[in-house]
């Protein structure tokens, strides 16, 4: 293909808008969910991830596109699209996968449930024997923690918490006060699980459940004695869950803190309500929340389906789920009573999470805060809840009078409230703890240990593109480098001084690092392969990542293309590039992998010359990672492992025919199928560096 300089590359048809890309990939998790040959649990657990992610879609994204159109903003991103011409389009396909959520519940995995003998009983199903252990469960369980709200000039619609299911009752007759009340709020307790697990003695199949919103139905004039209930009808309001934070706080603990106590009660952005409730209830709730009618969502069945969610543990039922998986250990972690620090002296680690073990970062912790020659240790922490073994090793190598720091970040969305009692956990066993950078997110996954050896001191590191929590570990695919390499130490090191003190941004040697470094030297790179494409030689970029968003490496990739430089790139979730465009992006192929494991690594591998450029990252292609966060980007500086990434983070990918989509480029994408043998990358990697149980 020819270059072409005169191609507009700010063309707004060159470019996905974003939340409708997130919405692409919320179709390829229900699609998982539709998928007969996954196990039968684990489709209900992708269903169950979709609402999940559906939820935060509007707490986010759909809370940002309000806010502009309520501020009658037309400002545009790449894709040219205003606030309200998104809120439309996103309309219109959130009608369309919500529905094929409910037909799926309904229509096949519940009667596929029922047919493995875990059966979710309707009421009008109750025999004698289950009605009245129900209606003695609610009066023992419920009735006493329940609270109903008549709504008269007295008692105001109340102000209901975000994503609580909710009942909204029509009445009829008169109060003990000779009130004449027409409706009613009954909020369900929070503390009561949404599935309630009838006693074997008169369930009718092996795990025989019903669902609270049932027995609240079925029991609702209890709350109201002497007025009869002509109807109760479950819904559930969505709130804005931005934190709100003043520029003008002193303390970013206690300004987090506050707004926590407010998040449950932002602005309304969705409304969902059953099929069967009428239309004056709908107008009345859309009235009292300052909603319009495209912010209702009508569902047939429960209006959270994600509380499903805590059946599936629940069950033992090895044969409805994926089979055992126990992860394997690195090479040259193997033996025992190893020393890690020895280990790590004879050459870098590669760790490939949750293929291989999370145990050896947690062991090198606990072995540096035992060793009386390490002198300190720091850490960065994201995501992590107090008395994890990350957090455990910490506070021992502190009460062992080691200089520890730990730089949290306490505006990781969703993980506040146990990021600040992680900090003061922390604090109370002498760990020196920071809060990183106002203004920027310290996302970056960091560890440094400081070790004396002999009359000098060595400094070991680990980098990863994931979290320190040992959770997750097991079902996010990342990776991780273990060296003691010196230019990496001092890299990191600088990092961390800019983390916890201030001053200029040192000069790196060997990673990148946002804000400062590392989108300008990814778009270096990419200008390096089209150089060389431009001259004849041979080119190629390969990236996997979680989000492709930031326009001007979109656009230095379409340059890339345009020039000829072979493009592929793993994009899990959103993708604003649009691949396969005739003399923009013909030499751009995206594909999505799902699975089993949530892919979360993010690598990058330049030709360079046919001096192989390899580098992990904590950081996705994204505005917000590049320009807003403090993110890191290592490289593979060992051939071999350099090669290991290759082999088993991306090569595999490309030849997934199982669990694959490709991104076409009308923004739609294809599930990739094959009649030749199927080839699924995350079960490849499970049998070659673990233990998978056979079934």
């Amino acid at each position: 293909m020819k270059y072409d300089k005169t191609v507009d590359l700010t063309n707004p048809d060159y470019y996905i808008n974003r939340e409708l890309s997130m919405l692409e990939f919320n179709q390829r998790v229900l699609e998982m969910a539709c998928d007969a040959k996954n196990p039968l649990l684990e489709r209900l657990r992708f269903l169950c991830i979709c609402t999940s992610n559906m939820d935060e879609f509007f707490e986010v994204r759909v809370a940002v596109q309000k806010q502009k159109q309520a501020l009658g903003s037309l400002q545009v991103g790449a894709d040219g699209l205003t606030a309200s011409d998104i809120l439309s389009r996103v309309r219109t396909r959130v009608d369309e996968i919500v529905t094929q959520q409910y037909k799926l519940l309904n229509d096949d995995l519940l009667p596929s449930m029922r047919n493995e003998g875990i059966a979710f009983l309707h009421r009008e199903e109750w025999n004698d024997a289950q009605r009245q252990w129900i209606n003695s469960f609610f009066k023992r369980e419920l009735l006493p923690v329940l609270t109903p709200i008549c709504l008269d000039p007295a008692h105001p619609f109340p102000r209901l918490l975000s994503k609580i299911l909710n009942f909204m009752v029509s009445l009829e007759g008169k109060d003990a006060f000779g009130r004449d009340t027409q409706f009613a709020v009954v909020q369900a307790p929070r503390s009561i699980p949404r599935m309630i697990r009838l006693p074997e003695n008169i369930a009718t199949s092996d795990h025989c459940y019903v669902f609270l919103s049932s027995i609240i139905h079925e029991n609702v004039d209890h709350l109201f004695p002497g007025m009869k209930a002509k109807s109760c009808h479950q819904f559930r309001i969505t709130r804005d869950s931005e934190l709100d934070l003043d520029e003008e706080f002193k303390d970013l603990k206690q300004a987090i803190a506050g707004e926590l106590l407010e998040r449950r009660f932002g602005n309304p952005v969705r409304l969902e309500v059953s099929t069967r409730c009428p239309q004056e209830l709908t107008d009345y709730l859309l009235l009292q929340f300052g909603l319009q009618e495209n912010d209702l969502y009508r569902v047939e069945g429960p209006v959270n389906l994600y509380r499903m969610s805590s059946v599936i543990d629940e069950i033992n039922s090895p044969d409805l789920k994926f089979p055992l998986f126990d992860p394997g250990m690195p090479e040259a972690f193997l033996g025992e009573d190893l020393c890690m620090f020895s280990a790590i002296r004879q050459s870098d680690v590669l760790l490939h999470h949750p293929f291989q073990s999370f145990e050896p970062v947690v062991e090198l912790l606990n072995q540096a805060a035992a060793d009386p020659d390490v002198l300190a240790i720091k850490q960065t922490l994201y995501r992590a809840v107090p008395g994890s073994p990350i957090v455990s090793a910490l506070i021992k190598a502190a009460r062992a009078n080691k200089e520890v720091i730990a730089v949290i970040e306490l505006r990781a969305r969703y993980n506040e409230e146990d990021n600040i009692n992680l900090a003061e956990s922390l604090s109370a066993a002498g760990v020196q703890v920071v809060y990183g950078v106002v203004g920027y997110k310290t996302h970056c996954k960091m560890m440094l240990i400081v070790r004396k050896e002999g009359k000098k001191l060595r400094r070991y590191v680990h980098l990863g593109t994931g979290n320190y929590h040992s959770v997750t570990a097991r079902f996010y695919t990342d990776l991780g480098l273990m060296s003691c390499d010196t230019a990496l130490g001092e890299d990191v090191h600088r990092i961390f001084q800019q983390l916890t003190g201030m001053g200029k941004a040192s000069k790196l040697k060997t990673m990148l690092q946002a804000p400062f470094t590392l989108h300008s030297g990814l778009i270096e790179y990419i200008k390096i392969e089209t150089a060389n494409a431009k001259e004849g030689g041979r080119a190629r970029i390969i990236a996997k990542m979680n989000g492709l968003e930031e326009p001007e490496i979109i656009r230095a990739l379409y340059e890339a293309s345009m020039a000829g430089v072979k493009i592929e790139l793993i994009v899990r979730g959103i993708c604003c590039l649009r691949p396969g465009v005739k003399g923009l992006s013909e030499n751009i192929r995206v594909r999505s992998i799902l699975g089993r494991f949530l892919e979360h690594s993010r690598v990058v591998y330049f030709y360079s010359g046919g001096e192989p450029v390899v580098m992990c990252s904590s950081a996705d292609w994204m505005t917000r990672n590049l320009h807003h966060r403090v993110e890191t980007c290592f490289p593979m500086q060992q051939k071999k492992l350099a090669s290991a990434v290759i082999n088993t983070a991306l090569k595999p990918y490309f030849a997934d025919n199982v669990g694959a989509w490709n991104l076409r480029s009308d923004a739609t994408y294809h599930r990739v199928s094959s009649k030749a043998k199927q080839r699924s990358a995350q079960m490849e990697l499970m049998e070659e560096m673990g233990r998978l149980e056979k079934k």
